[in-house]
């Protein structure tokens, strides 16, 4: 973890709801996909943990939703805002155990960090398909990043009024060797349920401090209780006690 300050160069509307904010400066402290950033924002006693979308040497990319007070202030900062970051939180995704064909599954905002996760994959020479969930076609981003990558994307809605009528558990294509996943609870356990394969999962959570010493975002696991910022957020398939 380094504290760095970072300076606004884009902070545009992507989807209903849902921005990106790319930030310049040092991201030596990041070092795998998944793994996020911690906000201060003037006037709030809590930092906001967003997960990295994707880096450069000099710069990061984050997509957020507009959820309360502190991700509305965010959506408001203009480009030249200076910004007091914790970089380099969480543990991230392994890419190593992904095989050649991994799946890549996101809800809503979770779709973000998959996609620096994707890029890695497509590196290391993997043939990495992704299926993306929303509630409606105003809420879709990033699809047509994923498949300037080569990545092919299921899309699906929940009202059907994109892609596939349903949730990401209706489009799991059956030749994956390894799947990685990140969104809400409710997604992950539902997936966990439906498919057998090995995988890694990142999750979501209310954060206190983001670096583990508040405790207020722990989580049972079969190996006992874990931090989801510090020892994760990504926990493996065979961790969890569902």
């Amino acid at each position: 973890m380094e504290q760095r300050n970072f300076t606004v160069a884009e902070n545009t509307k992507l989807a209903a709801g849902t921005y990106r904010m790319v930030l310049t400066g040092d991201t030596s402290a990041i070092t795998r996909p998944g793994q996020f950033v911690d906000i201060r924002l003037e006037g709030r006693f809590l930092r906001r943990p967003i997960s990295v979308c994707s880096w450069t040497a000099d710069s990061l990319t984050l997509i957020y939703k507009t959820v309360g007070a502190g991700t509305e202030q965010m959506s408001a900062m203009a480009p030249g805002t200076v910004l007091d970051v914790l970089t380099g939180l969480g543990n991230g995704f392994d890419v190593t155990k992904a095989g050649a064909r991994p799946l890549l599954v996101g809800g809503g905002a979770g779709a973000a960090p998959l996609y620096g996760l994707a890029q890695k994959l497509v590196e290391a020479g993997c043939r990495p398909a992704a299926v993306l969930g929303f509630n409606a076609a105003e809420e879709v981003f990033l699809a047509r990043e994923f498949e300037a990558l080569g990545v092919p994307v299921t899309v699906t809605t929940a009202d059907g009024s994109r892609g596939v009528r349903g949730f990401v558990t209706d489009a799991l294509p059956g030749d994956s060797t390894y799947f990685y996943a990140c969104g809400p609870m409710p997604m992950l356990k539902a997936l966990f349920a439906r498919t057998q394969l090995d995988g890694q999962l990142s999750f979501e959570a209310r954060m206190g401090c983001g670096f583990g010493a508040c405790m207020g975002c722990s989580m049972e696991t079969k190996n006992g209780y874990k931090r989801i910022c510090k020892d994760g957020p990504v926990f493996e398939r065979g961790e969890l006690l569902w």
